[in-house]
Order: C-alpha cells, then structure tokens, then sequence
C-alpha cells in the first residue's frame, strides 16, 4: 500500500522509540486508556491494515502537535493521523461526525465555483472596509458558525465585526470578498484531501483576483492553514497573519492605544496558532496591556487542546477535556478565559451549555477580539 509507506516515511512513524512520551501528554489517552499514539504507530507499522484503519483511533487525535513538542524520535503524528484518514476515506471509512454532517455539507456546497453567496449583511455602517485595497480580511466560516452556535452564547458575528473595529483604529480599512469560501481545514485534517484542494484553488483565484497582497484572520485555523498549507496546496505567495500579530505591532508602534482594567483574564492558546503556528506572545502581549492576565497551569507549549477537532469525536472524552481546562482558568481566578480561535469557544461553551446535564466547571469565555474592542481608548 504505496500511501500508508510514504504516510509513514514522511511522518517519521518508523523513528518511533516506543517510550510512551506521546501516550503520557496526550489529551485523549489521559481520558480514554483505550487510545495511544505509540499503539497506533505501532499497529501501522506492523499490521495488515485492514485489522485497524476502518477503526475509530484514526478519528479520536485531536492533531494538536502535544505529543509532537516531546517526542525524542520527531515523529509527526498529528500529520501522520491525518494522512491514514485520508487513506481511511479511500477506503470507505470516515469519523463520526456531530451535528449532522451540517457544517461538512456547507464545505461541499462551497466547492462549486458557480456558488453566488450572501455572506456580508454583518458589515455595520459604521465599519470601514475597502472596495480595492490589498490587505483582506479572511472572515471565513464566522456567519455560518453564528447562526449554528449564537444560541449557545457563541459571538461569531461579533468576533467579524470587532475584527474589522479593531483594524479600522490601526488605520486599516480592509478588503473582505462576497464569495470568499471556507478555507477548508476541516476537510483537510478529516481526509478529504481533494475537497480541501478544491476550496483552496477557489479562494487562492479569488485573492489573485482581487489583488491582494496581505491576508489576516480572527480564526486559528485559518492562520494555520492558509500560511501553511496553501502554499503547496495551491501555491499562495501572500503575508498571513492572525489579528493578534496584526494589533500587536501596532500597539508596540504606538498606533493601538488600550486602556488596562481589573478583569482578571486567562489565555488559552488554540492550537493551530501556538503549536502549530508558534505564535504565543502577541495575544499574551495584547491582553496584558487591556487586562490582568493570569497564566493556567498548563500554557504555551504545554496548553490543554479544546478537547474536539475537525467535528468529531465529540462525546465524553471531548467533555472530560474542556472541563479540565475550564478548570484550569478557574484555578487561576480567572473571571473570563480568553481564546484567539473561534472553534475554542464554541467548543468550551458548548460543554457549558447542556440544559440538565450534572452542572460543571464554569467561566465566561470571550473572544479575544472582543475583550480588545471593550478595552479601546476613547470607546
């Protein structure tokens, strides 16, 4: 099987040492002693794979590179789970999705390049935006999320709308495209390679189109997959950057002026932009100068994952997970934990959300666009 060798080859699988430092750091495994990612290596390597790729193991990685940061042999497995779904699917397997298959559906429906959408009745008279400028505003799944998830206290509008607030008082008033797609890092990480292709190659004519030159988002997952993987995916040549590196610069240049309150705030790190991305400080920064930032037990490198990815998977281990982090920012006196990723929050306010489950663990969790919107000098 010529995909499984070259997903082990280029994952490093073969340099596994066995020592069970992954299994020990893994979010899931420290939930479900059923899983490991050494077992799964090693199952790989070793067994026909029609004894386990049409298993749930494949699906139950939350791809979120904590066993990546400790692994002495530098196997990539967040990429090599991700490269056996794709080879799953191939054979007629996929994870099982939450919510319907919903929000899988709208990526589909996004790959036809003939699709005319209504997706910028968010946009305020008082929100400047640019009709031929070349810094865009990648906004992404933002609508589509919000009118999912709103009822569950999601700020999806919100978090669009404070975004291009906040770039207007750093003196950028930018592009955002009517039928700009999802950027498809679902697709991607749940296998769908070819979907994943399509939306980028539709979105990457679009910016070319329109000339741009820079690209910022509010999502983590757009960050990571529009600097990461578009570029070999479709060829993208374009500055990405989250709004928190955007704002940060500004506010070091001395062009964001925020006003410092009591609100003690936690900063959880979504990991597509820590991680993945390797950007810690500029939210951290942001929030010191708008907040009182306390740190949870588990930061940075070594920051929990939201318990859920790619809309899988989402079940008890999921909230066995959130409830250790919502933990975590209450045990640092946290009033508001604070996130750079729009699929953290839904997933954090979905595991507070059940009405007449057993009552958990419970903080307010906020935008980190939001808390600097209220934060602005002269707002």
């Amino acid at each position: 099987m010529d995909a499984l060798e070259t997903a082990l080859r280029e994952n490093r699988a073969y340099l596994c040492l066995s020592c069970g430092k992954c299994t020990a750091v893994c979010p899931v495994a420290r939930k479900d002693a059923g899983f490991s990612p050494r077992r799964t290596v090693e199952r790989a390597v070793n067994d026909d794979p029609a004894s386990w790729l049409g298993g749930e193991d494949l699906w139950k990685c939350l791809t979120c590179l904590r066993c990546s940061a400790l692994c002495p042999g530098d196997v990539r497995f967040s990429e090599f789970a991700r490269d056996l779904r794709a080879l799953a699917r191939e054979h007629g397997s996929t994870g099982a999705c939450t919510h319907g298959d919903a929000i899988f559906t709208w990526m589909r429906l996004m790959q036809d390049p003939n699709l005319r959408q209504n997706r910028l009745g968010w946009i305020t008279d008082d929100l400047q935006v640019s009709e031929d400028g070349d810094t865009l505003y990648f906004v992404g799944c933002l609508p589509h999320y919000d009118a999912m998830f709103r009822g569950q206290g999601f700020e999806g509008v919100a978090i669009a709308q404070n975004t291009v607030h906040l770039l207007n008082r750093v003196g950028i008033a930018p592009r955002v495209l009517p039928d700009e797609r999802c950027c498809g890092h679902d697709l991607l990480w749940a296998g769908d390679v070819e979907g994943f292709r399509a939306l980028a190659h539709l979105n990457a004519t679009l910016f070319a189109q329109a000339g741009i030159r820079r690209i910022v988002t509010s999502c983590a997952e757009c960050y990571r997959t529009l600097k990461m993987d578009y570029p070999s995916a479709c060829g993208l040549k374009v500055e990405v950057l989250h709004i928190s590196q955007v704002l940060a610069q500004s506010l070091a240049a001395g062009s964001l002026a925020l006003r410092r309150s009591a609100l003690r705030v936690a900063f959880h790190d979504p990991c597509r932009l820590g991680r993945h991305g390797g950007e810690y400080d500029a939210p951290r920064t942001l929030l010191a100068a708008a907040a009182e930032l306390r740190e949870m037990e588990h930061e940075r490198e070594r920051a929990l994952c939201c318990g859920t990815s790619v809309w899988t998977q989402c079940g008890q281990v999921a909230k066995a997970i959130q409830d250790e982090r919502i933990g975590e920012a209450l045990a640092a006196d946290a009033e508001v934990m604070v996130t750079a990723c729009p699929k953290c929050q839904i997933h954090f306010t979905c595991a507070m959300s059940g009405a007449g489950e057993a009552s958990g663990p419970r903080v307010a969790v906020r935008d980190l666009t939001g808390v600097l919107a209220d934060a602005l000098v002269g707002e």
